[in-house]
């Protein structure tokens, strides 16, 4: 029975006509055993008196009572164990087919993120190069080859640690220094105990990205970026917060730009209910993101 539920689950499901089955195929079974167990008499010898005796002791409605109560024990507990199986079959697969979608999607979302700041990029050194600022491209060419270098080194999802982000942070700031010159001031302040903290891969750069579409390139005036990364006991701490002009504060307060929104939906993937995230003007000309997610240490 254990072989055939394997073959054909449905041979052991609890409905009422595999029950009726089950019942007409014990019911026989039970006949057939009960007469080869009497059969046995012949082959011991049995004399024609101990022949009926046993005949009326095997062929009699308790016994073969007896003998459907058996077959139905085999049969209920063969179904139980198999229908609990194939549940846990089922969980597993649909643990790892939302992990697959769940894997994909972040796949996704960072290629998504990645030709979005790569094309920008292009865009500024092309418009250098029109405007026969030579060294600068070259300069801007070599910080996104530094980029691009440590990005295709990465498999999405992955998370590294702090201090291979901030190189992409910093060298992304490195580029933008160069299409804004003195209007582009920023101050870095990193806790040296955070930095071996694992973190998402491009988890800053979009932030700082969207604080120089929605500061530093609305400005006339110098702009400053401030940011910081921190260890409180269990948790990582991340600040970023901008100068914007008044017109900024209102579309950028509600944070729900692409860089954002990417941000968002990753740190759900990999914290869910354990990360927390802001995006709000916290005061007048002030635009601040603010990230808590738990800190995990870098053993590799």
């Amino acid at each position: 029975m254990w072989v055939l539920s394997r073959r054909f689950p449905i041979a052991v499901s609890f409905t009422p006509r595999s029950i009726s089955i089950h019942l007409l195929m014990g019911s026989l079974l039970a006949g057939t055993h009960l007469f080869l167990l009497w059969s046995l008499g012949f082959v011991l010898g049995w004399d024609e008196a101990s022949s009926k005796m046993m005949w009326r002791y095997l062929m009699n409605l308790n016994r073969f009572g007896i003998e459907i109560l058996i077959y139905g024990f085999v049969f209920a507990i063969t179904g139980v164990m198999q229908a609990r199986l194939r549940a846990q079959n089922e969980a597993i697969r649909s643990l790892e087919l939302e992990r697959q979608l769940s894997a994909a999607q972040l796949h996704a979302l960072q290629m998504q993120l990645e030709p979005h700041f790569l094309f920008n990029t292009l865009n500024a050194i092309t418009s250098l190069v029109e405007f026969g600022r030579q060294q600068e491209a070259s300069e801007m060419l070599s910080h996104l080859n530094s980029i691009l270098k440590s990005t295709l080194q990465r498999s999405a999802p992955q998370k590294v640690p702090l201090w291979q982000e901030l190189e992409i942070v910093e060298n992304y700031l490195a580029i933008e220094q160069v299409r804004f010159a003195d209007r582009l001031r920023f101050d870095l302040r990193i806790d040296p105990e955070a930095l071996n903290g694992l973190v998402p891969c491009f988890l800053l750069q979009p932030i700082m990205e969207n604080a120089i579409r929605h500061g530093v390139a609305q400005c006339e005036d110098a702009s400053c970026i401030e940011a910081s990364a921190k260890l409180e006991g269990t948790q990582l701490k991340f600040r970023v917060s901008n100068t914007v002009p008044d017109v900024s504060v209102k579309s950028e307060s509600s944070g729900h730009g692409i860089g954002l929104k990417n941000t968002r939906e990753r740190l759900a993937h990999f914290y869910p209910e354990r990360h927390a995230m802001t995006a709000q003007a916290v005061e007048y000309g002030e635009f601040e993101v603010a990230i808590t997610i738990p800190y995990e240490p870098n053993l590799g």
